[in-house]
């Protein structure tokens, strides 16, 4: 047979070139086909076909000197860590090694990336790998390399890949039999070679401090859960609570929860107790469970008995505002609400054009209600294209700029997503609160980027802040187990309530009874009345510690809990009383979210899930990278749902799951968007996103088409939170950022 290039009119060239650029990443020049109108191919019991037929052979070629010089086929291109690559490109380089003599590489269970290598006499396993890590990108490094006499083969010649799968699945199971363990010794040994491997650090010879935490030592969320899976496959069985230990504790923690599980009636054991809880009970004796601690810096205080009138936004558009005495909770939206629902909110003169007129709509204001509706001819499903899909990439023409407005130093890294609080009253300014991994808790001022306090707690903060019911407290959770409630006004300590574990998780507010709820890698949730200094009820999730935040729905009245057990809940926020769950087998870093109908969750198997308000899985929508980043739903476009992936794209479905546009970002996209509307760019629904690699993207959020973009000095890990023309975020340089928007080639503030 004879390739031959497609010879199709302009026409469908130019629909081809598109749609498999689209598809594969690839040029139309890179495709080859069979056929023509003199040579016919024809498949199974085919007799005829119409004249000029072509076949696409699946196969990639570059052509030179007027020949063709075959690269690979395209079933073997595949998705890893968000970036596409080809495998046959890693076998090439391996066989470009003098120490091998043939190979071959696998997707096995699309999971992980083996390469199988005839060896040659000299073949050294650990220079080897030092050999591909030094001639390929990250995302092209196997995780691991089995050694084999030779490749299996089929009748045709051609490499067995289902044979290779099964002498891989053999090897597992041979591992697990082989890594019986003899003792507590021997797991130490072979814990910090795992360590290493994953970690990038074979080369470093020097024993791992007992000390060392994963998160500290170069790891991240990926590589914990690689970490995490590989010690299951060495101890031969599953670990309950591994993953939370390796995100928070040391590696001697680790090792001796590991030690727990394999040796539970071994002496040698050692009790690895939180050390602040330690601390605390030598301290002053006391159980901690359900009470609380009065530090130094506490001072008697008065609840002021009037209400605050105030807005707070935080990451997701999750949006509390607050405006008399009376509580009115609202329909499953972003917004929660304390006022009667056909009471004018008093701050809505405040406020743009744009966004007073989607809060007038929010309180029955209007007489009808003017929802965004979704072009059906624009709409489109995971296999089908969209016809400005193309367009959506980090290379679209700017429209907006983005410029510092102010920076803040908490001088370590800032992860934790900033809470924004305007008051409205003359005499207090609009405040950012956010934490750092420096132990500080910063209010700034959102115009001036000036620090009305700093407040130091015990350990680091990664938790967001939400703000009480009456506004005067700010509470925050922290690596040393407690979960801090603060004056607004000034940092002062009001209250503190130990948990068992570190609190990453960020607590939410009850705007009808004032309880706010928070989760802690102790596996419980809590409910606290801040004002009674009391814990009003604890459940235990059964399926893992809790890193996300709860969401709080009205009808029906539910608190939604993930953890990173993969167990999604609804507890009753009243008793703490389970409802339903649903066991997803993954964890869940991303935060619930719902709406009046549905509840969204991401998940590291690369997947975005919906329930009913019952526990009905409706649908999932899947892409080719782990789900960290929360799903986030806005009044200002309710039909649509925005979260981000680790395989570098922000996406947009509709409540059908229909994916409606994606956009490519330049790196993995940890944390979750924010939808927000400039009266000056012809009211837009815009949407904000950050990406790992410090790039901040300002999208269309109705087709995902770049409006404008800027890179931070540092890699984001924090959500970015939107006022007006005001963007605030985290960044690991140790800075919150506030970035101003403009319009391209204008001076003017939007």
């Amino acid at each position: 047979m004879v390739l031959l290039r497609c010879q199709a009119g302009p026409l469908a060239t130019r629909f081809l070139k598109r749609f498999l650029v689209l598809i594969f990443g690839r040029k139309l020049d890179d495709f080859h086909w069979l056929g023509g109108e003199e040579r016919i191919c024809f498949l199974d019991d085919e007799i005829t076909v119409p004249s000029g037929t072509m076949r696409g052979t699946g196969d990639f070629v570059r052509v030179q000197d007027a020949k063709m010089v075959f690269l690979g086929r395209k079933d073997n291109q595949i998705k890893r860590h968000g970036k596409r690559f080809n495998m046959e490109y890693l076998q090439q380089t391996a066989e470009d090694l003098c120490q091998v003599e043939a190979c071959a590489v696998t997707w096995y269970q699309q999971e992980k990336l083996i390469l199988f290598v005839v060896p040659k006499d000299n073949f050294e396993e650990r220079e080897t790998f030092k050999e591909l890590q030094k001639r390929l990108p990250t995302h092209a490094i196997p995780d691991e390399l089995v050694l084999i006499e030779a490749l299996p083969l089929t009748s045709h010649g051609k490499v067995d890949m289902s044979e290779l799968n099964k002498i891989y699945h053999n090897h597992l199971n041979s591992r697990r039999r082989d890594s019986k363990l003899s003792g507590a010794e021997k797991l130490w040994e072979r814990l910090q070679y795992l360590w290493k491997s994953v970690l990038g650090l074979l080369d470093d010879s020097t024993e791992i401090s007992k000390d060392s935490v994963f998160l500290y030592s170069g790891g991240d969320s990926l590589k914990a859960l690689r970490f995490y899976e590989e010690i299951e496959v060495l101890v031969g069985r599953a670990v309950p609570g591994l993953l939370e230990v390796i995100l928070s504790c040391s590696v001697e923690e680790v090792y001796t929860h590991i030690l727990k599980t394999l040796f539970p009636s071994e002496d040698h054991l050692m009790n690895c107790d939180n050390v602040v809880k330690r601390k605390l009970s030598e301290d002053n004796g006391e159980e901690f469970c359900g009470k609380y601690v009065k530090l130094k810096s506490e001072q008697s205080f008065e609840v002021a008995p009037g209400l605050i009138s105030f807005i707070a936004l935080s990451r997701g558009n999750r949006l509390f505002s607050m405006n008399s005495s009376k509580s009115f909770p609202q329909p499953n939206d972003t917004v929660q609400v304390g006022m009667e629902r056909r009471q004018q909110p008093s701050f809505l003169h405040l406020l743009s054009p744009s966004v007073r007129k989607s809060q007038e709509q929010e309180y029955g204001m209007e007489k009808s209600r003017s929802l965004p509706v979704t072009n059906k001819a624009n709409k489109i499903d995971a296999f089908s294209v969209h016809p400005s899909f193309a367009e959506c990439s980090s290379g679209t023409m700017a429209e907006l700029a983005l410029c510092i407005r102010w920076k803040s130093n908490t001088r370590r890294c800032v992860d934790a997503s900033p809470l924004v609080i305007i008051p409205f009253t003359d005499e207090v300014s609009a405040s950012v609160y956010v934490g750092s991994h420096s132990h500080t808790m910063q209010a700034i001022d959102l115009d001036l980027g000036e620090i009305k306090w700093e407040r130091n707690l015990g350990d680091r903060i990664e938790s967001s802040a939400c703000v009480s019911k009456c506004g005067n407290f700010i509470v925050v959770g922290c690596y040393d187990g407690l979960v801090y409630v603060l004056q607004s006004s000034d940092g002062e300590i009001h209250w503190t309530f130990v948990t068992e574990d570190a609190v990453k998780s960020s607590a939410v507010v009850d705007p009808s009874t004032g309880l706010v709820y928070v989760g802690s890698h102790d596996q419980h949730v809590y409910a606290l009345d801040i004002y009674k200094k009391a814990c009003i009820w604890k459940i235990h999730c059964e399926g893992g510690a809790v890193f996300s935040s709860p969401c709080l729905s009205f009808f029906p009245h539910h608190l939604y809990v993930a953890t990173l057990g993969g167990l999604l809940l609804a507890v009753n926020p009243a008793t703490g009383n389970k409802t339903w769950k649903s066991c997803l087998g993954k964890p869940l870093f991303s935060s619930p979210h719902c709406n009046e109908k549905y509840v969204y969750v991401g998940c590291v198997d690369g997947s975005l899930y919906c329930f009913t308000h019952s526990g009905e899985k409706v649908w999932q929508f899947s892409t080719n990278g782990p789900v960290f980043s929360s799903p986030c739903i806005s009044s200002l476009t309710k039909q649509e749902i925005f979260f981000g992936s680790h395989d570098c794209f922000i996406y947009c479905c509709n409540m059908e799951g229909n994916l409606l546009w994606k956009f490519e970002a330049t790196s993995s996209v940890y944390g979750t968007p924010f939808v927000f509307q400039s009266d000056d760019l012809k009211n837009k629904i815009l949407l904000a996103a950050v990406s790992t690699d410090g790039k901040v993207w300002i999208l269309n959020a109705k087709s995902g088409t770049a409006e404008g973009v800027d890179k931070l000095p540092g890699e984001v890990f924090s959500s970015p939170v939107v006022w007006g023309t005001k963007l605030v975020v985290g960044c690991r340089n140790d800075y919150v950022y506030c970035l101003d928007l403009y319009k391209t080639g204008k001076k003017e503030q939007l």
